[in-house]
């Protein structure tokens, strides 16, 4: 039986708005590296592999390739002049740097590995399912040059079809000091090497870690619009309500979008679909366009197979259609540009949602999902999920990338699910529903109503994923926020007054 829960979901790509190709962030998210079979990768040590197919087109700082390179010296490489050629291993730069030895590359752990000893393995391949298909290039246990056995990096680079985000799972990194100052690092760098980005504490340096993950992606960068839809009967063809895409495309003018089945007939506007509401497919995927404000944008039509569990993360993927909508692809809780049926940390948390996605075990709730804070958004959806004012992967104190083993108090709950456990906020003795925000959802403004009779000194706005985006200092009696310039999608407000602090969530339509 399908679920229906309250909506948090909203899309990064309404009204045919562009983005930058250039402004790539980086964010931790859940530890859960590949395990499967890939094919072997045979080369010498400090050289390049030859060209390597890419199953799909990918996007890297706005240029679009279907082959890579792959170092021996832990990196992928988008210049086809690398190819076979000898890969260097000794640096000292940070990311960005015009003088970073390796540039148009990704890094997903770059130092003087050496793979001659015949321990470990460097493997590759693809998985997953069109037009969400995942590229993985494996380094398992290989030794560094000088320190050998002594010092093993482990460590997935994974490219994601459509989304064109880039993640690293590092399993285990032991740097060697003894050489090259051991010098490694994770992130990515552009061709020039003007621009690029490292996690926090990854950058040049010698460092050790294991059992994180990272995330490089673009905010708001889509290429295409993806509208995917289960496969009632396995021949892969589907009917499609087109309107659901231009009703995500264009919300404030849905009826000004026209549809077409080619880019030239979208181009002079001629010939455009009449039957909009049960289009049929005519390829797997196909494409087709939509016209509307003097932009066209093409629209990606794909039908899988929903029987199959696309992100491994034990949620059905007919049952990630949250808003019901028959579009799995524009389902994105933690709106991180990947949808919740190929997502496996739907709501962005750090706690995988297999692990959240748990029925409860009595015989009054053996149907229902566990909602911790009872606030209707079970918790593999709810991103705070013991309702404490403070996001689930901001209780990770112990800043291991995990949350689930974090107990300060050590009563066998982790505090992710323990609302008695917020550290960092303070108890609050004035009650929440003395101030309200409204309206919620809201478009431009939100407003404050505040009953407590004392004055609001901090107010901080937060994104899903934990970023601040807003903060407003004053002495003065505030009653509202614009929030016009904020995207649409979840924001959780933190209030301050009187050394305490109240925590609001609202949705930015």
């Amino acid at each position: 039986m399908k679920q229906k829960y309250i909506l948090f979901i909203f899309l990064s790509l309404l009204v045919f708005k562009g983005s930058s190709q250039s402004n790539y962030t980086v964010t931790p998210i859940g530890f859960q590296p590949f395990s499967g079979t890939l094919s072997s990768l045979t080369t010498s040590d400090d050289l390049c592999s030859g060209l390597i197919a890419l199953p799909f087109s990918f996007d890297f700082y706005g240029q679009t390739y279907n082959q890579i390179v792959i170092s021996t010296n832990g990196y992928i490489d988008f210049r086809t002049s690398s190819a076979s050629s000898n890969s260097p291993w000794s640096f000292n730069a940070t990311i960005p740097s015009a003088n970073f030895p390796v540039k148009n590359s990704i890094l997903g752990c770059y130092e003087d590995l050496y793979n001659n000893t015949g321990t470990g393995s460097l493997t590759y391949g693809s998985y997953g399912t069109a037009p969400y298909r995942k590229f993985v290039v494996y380094f398992n246990n290989q030794p560094h040059f000088s320190c050998n056995t002594t010092a093993i990096s482990s460590f997935q680079m994974i490219l994601n079809e459509t989304s064109n985000i880039i993640e690293v799972q590092l399993i285990n990194r032991q740097p060697c000091p003894t050489w090259n100052s051991g010098s490694g690092v994770i992130g990515i760098i552009n061709l020039d090497g003007t621009l690029g980005v490292a996690p926090p504490a990854r950058n040049t340096g010698n460092w050790t870690a294991s059992n994180e993950a990272w995330r490089f992606y673009r905010p708001n960068y889509y290429t295409n619009y993806s509208f995917v839809r289960c496969d009632d009967n396995a021949d892969g063809f589907q009917m499609f309500d087109l309107n659901v895409a231009a009703s995500n495309l264009a919300p404030a003018n849905p009826s000004g979008i026209t549809f077409y089945e080619t880019l030239t007939d979208a181009t002079i506007g001629t010939n455009p679909i009449t039957n909009t509401t049960a289009y049929m497919n005519i390829s797997n995927p196909q494409t087709v366009y939509a016209s509307g404000n003097g932009i066209i944008k093409p629209v990606i039509l794909s039908v899988i197979d929903c029987a199959i569990d696309v992100d491994n993360d034990t949620v059905a993927s007919a049952d990630e259609d949250i808003n019901v909508d028959t579009n799995l692809a524009n389902d994105d809780t933690d709106i991180d540009g990947i949808p919740n049926y190929a997502d496996n940390d739907d709501d962005g948390d750090l706690i995988l949602t297999n692990v959240e996605y748990v029925f409860g075990r009595s015989s009054q709730n053996a149907t229902s999902l566990i909602d911790t804070d009872n606030d209707s958004i079970p918790n593999y959806l709810d991103s705070d999920d013991d309702g404490d004012g403070v996001l689930t992967f901001n209780e990770d104190y112990n800043t291991n990338g995990n949350p689930s083993d974090d107990d300060t108090n050590t009563n066998g709950t982790p505090d992710y699910l323990e609302a008695a456990v917020a550290l960092g906020v303070s108890s609050n003795t004035i009650n929440e529903d003395a101030i309200t925000l409204y309206p919620n959802p809201t478009t431009n403004v939100l407003y404050i109503d505040n009953k407590t009779g004392q004055e609001i000194t901090i107010i901080t706005v937060y994104s899903i994923n934990g970023a601040k985006v807003k903060l407003i200092k004053t002495s003065d009696s505030l009653t509202s926020i614009a929030v016009n310039d904020l995207q649409s999608g979840v924001y959780f407000v933190k209030i301050e007054m009187n050394d305490q602090v109240l925590n609001y969530k609202f949705i930015k339509k």
